[in-house]
């Protein structure tokens, strides 16, 4: 094999792993950066734009920047204090509200069966005469039975006795 042969194989051989690399690396013009004269000049404009940049802002909201972590901690703080209202240790987590609620319900069925036991003004309900008589007197009514016939023509029965 002749030198010559020898050295067009080296080149065609160089060739090769320029390409591989080439297809790995990309195109510098395929660079979103200002710099485009290599990638060394790119990897050192996004460190600038890394060390100079104002991602931490924690005086306005915007969808470029972000709070630092002890302004997120001091509003999930806010917003936890906001959501207990006040709430003693013992109630402030739904879990304990939960075992609570799940635990002691007597003072719960209590309230329930309190509400359950109220005249209804929302909706038909069906009570019993010593229910329908305790109702009345609470708001000073009285019994349809009492009051008579509601469709009774008193115009009527005034002519009859006027002939």
């Amino acid at each position: 094999m002749s030198l010559q042969t020898r050295i067009e194989s080296l080149v065609l051989r160089i060739a090769q792993e320029f390409n591989t690399l080439n297809s790995k690396t990309g195109a510098l013009a395929s660079l979103t950066t200002t710099d485009k004269s290599s990638l060394v000049a790119a990897i050192n404009e996004l460190q600038a734009a890394v060390t100079n940049g104002t991602g931490i802002d924690d005086a306005n909201v915007a969808l470029t920047t972000t709070y630092s972590s002890s302004k997120i901690v001091s509003l999930l703080d806010t917003l936890k204090a906001e959501i207990l209202g006040g709430a003693d240790a013992a109630y402030d987590t739904l879990l304990e509200i939960q075992q609570l609620l799940q635990d002691g319900t007597t003072g719960l069925d209590a309230l329930l069966a309190a509400v359950n036991n109220r005249v209804r003004f929302d909706a038909p309900q069906t009570l019993t005469v010593p229910e329908q008589t305790q109702a009345r007197s609470n708001i000073g009514a009285v019994a349809t039975t009492d009051v008579g016939n509601t469709d009774t023509d008193f115009v009527a029965i005034f002519e009859a006795a006027l002939s």
